[in-house]
């Protein structure tokens, strides 16, 4: 892979000159300059030529959404998004990634460490670099499909990285209202997930929420795992449930695809649809395997549609995919292997 080039943008002089050191341990980024402010950024991003831009949206002169919607308009590049853990600035990572984001850390403070950071700042710049970025176009209203027949005791599973909060979006909007219960891994922070469930709740015919330890399914409702938590499909006779715990990371991932889609492989088996969708690394290939081994219908997004074709591509590799297809047609494949 070639050398990734980073532009740092922060207000704060001391995020700048933390963000810059982490992501200068790794041989494969180099840091080519830093912007205290959009302005900066933009001469340097016309001067420098940046791959990835790492990005504020709480600064002063322009804020960090409306550099990032001017950005998407007239230069398309790879952003990601730095942001605190207060709900204000959970919400406005929301609003990043719907102007074209494609990831969304957290600033290091009391809940996060620059320890935590460094495990991950790195490997979301060098996903970004491999986005697939084009002008951002207003969004056409999605309606959603007719009702379903009736369904028993059937479970979808989702699963998605880099790109996937606008992936879900555009996947859980065509759900109709009575969809059979819906659980879903995005790797997204703690805390920025129920922004981002809250967000799918506000637009979907379906109830979307962050997932609570002991959570009832049921049709018409999806579950978000939390972010820094594993979310596990559990079955008691025809009620289905999931647990919410603590545990180590797989694939440098908690909540990790992995852990959900091996557990509604044993607990669902043929009752289940799984699907993968854009995002780097390879977490939920063996989970999609075991689904499909299970009994399982599967899917995975494919190459063209996604924003980083890593985890449909491990999917299809390992032998776990029944149906590859572009996103546009992800929800009425599900629909249709129920």
């Amino acid at each position: 892979m070639p050398m990734v080039k980073v532009l740092v943008v922060d207000d704060s002089a001391l995020v700048r000159r933390v963000l810059s050191e982490e992501l200068a341990r790794d041989p494969d980024i180099e840091v080519i300059g830093t912007a205290p402010d959009p302005y900066v950024a933009r001469d340097k991003i016309l001067k420098l030529a940046p791959d990835v831009l790492t990005l504020d949206i709480e600064m002063p002169r322009m804020d960090g959404l409306s550099f990032l919607r001017k950005l998407m308009k007239h230069k398309p590049m790879p952003v990601v998004v730095v942001s605190s853990l207060t709900p204000k600035g959970s919400e406005m990572a929301m609003d990043a990634l719907s102007l074209g984001a494609v990831d969304v850390l957290c600033k290091p403070g009391e809940a996060y460490s620059i320890g935590d950071l460094s495990k991950e700042l790195t490997a979301r710049v060098k996903a970004a670099a491999r986005a697939r970025m084009t002008a951002r176009s207003i969004d056409v209203p999605v309606k959603p499909m007719e009702a379903l027949k009736a369904t028993t005791l059937k479970i979808i599973a989702i699963g998605a990285s880099t790109g996937g909060t606008e992936a879900l979006r555009e996947v859980l909007q065509r759900f109709p209202v009575n969809s059979p219960p819906t659980v879903v891994v995005q790797h997204m922070p703690e805390k920025f997930t129920k922004a981002f469930a809250d967000r799918l709740n506000g637009i979907c015919a379906i109830e979307v929420r962050e997932a609570q330890d002991g959570d009832t399914l049921r049709p018409g409702l999806a579950l978000i795992a939390p972010g820094n938590k594993h979310m596990m499909l559990q079955r008691s006779g025809a009620v289905y449930s999931v647990a919410v715990k603590d545990g180590p990371r797989v694939h440098h991932q908690r909540p990790a695809v992995d852990v959900l889609f091996k557990s509604v492989a044993r607990v669902a088996g043929k009752n289940a649809v799984g699907a993968i969708l854009t995002g780097m690394g390879a977490d939920g290939a063996d989970g999609l395997l075991e689904m499909k081994e299970a009994g399982a219908k599967t899917i995975a997004q494919d190459e063209k549609s996604c924003v980083v074709f890593g985890m449909p591509k491990e999917a299809i590799a390992r032998g776990g995919v029944d149906s590859i297809m572009p996103l546009e047609q992800v929800a009425q494949g599900i629909m249709s292997k129920l």
